[in-house]
């Protein structure tokens, strides 16, 4: 039997452009004010990518990171994109398979 455990779940935006208002609320601000409000511990996801890229690797990653640990924070976890784990190309070649029968005759 699995025990779930209720932990608060937070969407930040990233990679805004210019000074332009964006999507909010932004991503380092947002962990700087954990940190300061006593929040220690984050686990960080990128769910709109497949693959780590620069955004996800410097900016999430490292950058973010440093915010949250500059404020106080003591433990920032980042969780990787799906990248090419086995499963998750065995899954999408599958799909390919299924959705694209046919396509080339």
């Amino acid at each position: 039997e699995l025990e779930a455990t209720v932990v608060p779940v937070q969407a930040a935006f990233q990679s805004r452009f210019g000074a332009e208002r964006w999507l909010e609320p932004y991503t380092e601000p947002l962990l700087r004010q954990w940190a300061k409000e006593g929040v220690k511990n984050v686990h960080v996801v990128c769910p709109g990518f497949l693959a780590d890229c620069l955004e996800t690797l410097e900016e999430i990653k490292l950058m973010c990171r440093d915010a949250f640990l500059e404020e106080g924070g003591q433990d920032f976890a980042y969780i990787p994109c799906l990248n090419d784990d086995a499963e998750w190309v065995d899954g999408l070649a599958q799909l390919v398979r299924e959705h694209a029968a046919g396509w080339l005759a």
